[in-house]
């Protein structure tokens, strides 16, 4: 399809195009996921919320899917505001229609969209036609108790990242290798620092703490336990509640984002793990499973999560988290939160495998610096 083609006003259709002129005049797979990324990080900036309709047609045995495909597009056409954006999100498999400014409640929005393109193909299409078609509505940001009828946009936006395929292929052949390798030679290392935390204070060797992953899903992440096992994680969630909100702050060089200078909930062991960063290296089984990888951005916490503004939450959906990352060997604790969140998307956006070698290679002097340890 010509770049002129694509960009064509969505409303203007010459009188006599073919069926399969009018399915193709509208904004092509990369354009429109294009101008779905601009809108999603435009969306982020002025706290706006932003509605994305999907609507899927089975393939027709019987070759109609183009004047089905026609008929459908001419309803949504009609049924969308002047400001809306039309495209393909895959090129005659699914259309997708972008609204923008979205008043709350968004999802009541979403579903009223919905329903206005639903009346209008029912009276288009035959009731065999009809059956064919599939609707789903994303919501950005998707907003708390609408997660059953809404879905989170991340996740078109990683289903169509097509360059990152090769890019997450070779990444996971380097975390599978840089991990076992890894654990493989510091098992000598895990033993040694197993027995200091068991034998240093009552309580289990590992420390077992759910985090967010990729796409907002939920793991359970490994470290060495450094606290007392009764611990209460109140003061650390106050702590970083305050922190992300930028209210409170002791702006010492050598506070540790989301760690606490002279917690009293640490060990002794525990305060050498944490100023070596030795406390995390259990990290490399979730590297091995899966759940994180070598390089990426830090796994947060459910309830950091719950502070995000919606453009902090696309370090959880555009990204894998890893054991080190572009914050911690450049910005660490000279970094305010929204730096180190700027840190991540940078990460996101340029991410290779050369970019994760320098990273890993730069680790080492990260962490002897000790700097953002504690």
């Amino acid at each position: 399809m010509s770049s002129t083609a694509a960009t064509l006003p969505l409303d203007r259709m010459a009188v006599g195009d073919s069926p399969h002129h009018v399915v193709d005049r509208l904004l092509n797979q990369e354009l429109f996921r294009g101008a779905l990324t601009r809108e999603r990080k435009r969306a982020d900036r002025s706290n706006q919320k932003l509605a994305l309709l999907v609507i899927g047609l089975d393939r027709d045995e019987s070759g109609q899917d183009v004047r089905a495909w026609r008929t459908v597009i001419a309803a949504v056409r009609n049924a969308k505001r002047e400001c809306d954006v039309l495209g393909w999100l895959r090129r005659r498999e699914a259309l997708a229609l972008l609204v923008t400014e979205v008043p709350p409640p968004c999802e009541v929005t979403a579903r009223d969209i919905r329903e206005r393109v639903e009346q209008e193909l029912r009276h288009r299409l035959s009731p065999h036609d009809h059956d064919r078609l599939s609707f789903q509505v994303h919501v950005h940001p998707i907003p708390a108790g609408a997660e059953g009828e809404c879905f989170p946009l991340a996740s078109i936006l990683k289903h169509d990242a097509t360059r990152s395929r090769v890019h997450r292929a070779m990444k996971r052949g380097l975390d599978v290798l840089g991990s076992a390798a890894l654990l493989t030679l510091l098992a000598p290392v895990f033993v040694v620092l197993a027995a200091c935390v068991r034998l240093t204070s009552r309580g289990p060797v590992f420390f077992r703490q759910t985090r967010v992953g990729e796409g907002g899903v939920g793991f359970t992440m490994l470290k060495f336990r450094t606290m007392q096992p009764d611990a209460s994680p109140a003061l650390h969630k106050d702590y970083v509640s305050q922190f992300i909100k930028a209210a409170a702050s002791d702006g010492k060089a050598d506070s540790g984002v989301f760690k606490l200078t002279n917690d009293p909930r640490i060990t002794p062991i525990g305060r050498f793990l944490r100023r070596t960063s030795m406390d995390e290296l259990p990290q490399l089984w979730n590297v091995l499973r899966g759940d994180m990888s070598l390089v990426g951005p830090r796994p947060p916490l459910p309830y950091e999560v719950e502070q995000y503004k919606s453009w902090h939450c696309r370090r959880v959906y555009d990204a894998k988290p890893g054991v080190t990352g572009l914050w911690q060997v450049t910005g660490r604790s000279r970094t305010t939160f929204d730096e180190m969140v700027r840190l991540d998307l940078r990460y996101a956006r340029a991410k290779s495998l050369w970019l994760d070698v320098k990273i890993l290679l730069a680790t080492p002097g990260a962490v002897i610096g000790g700097k953002g340890a504690c």
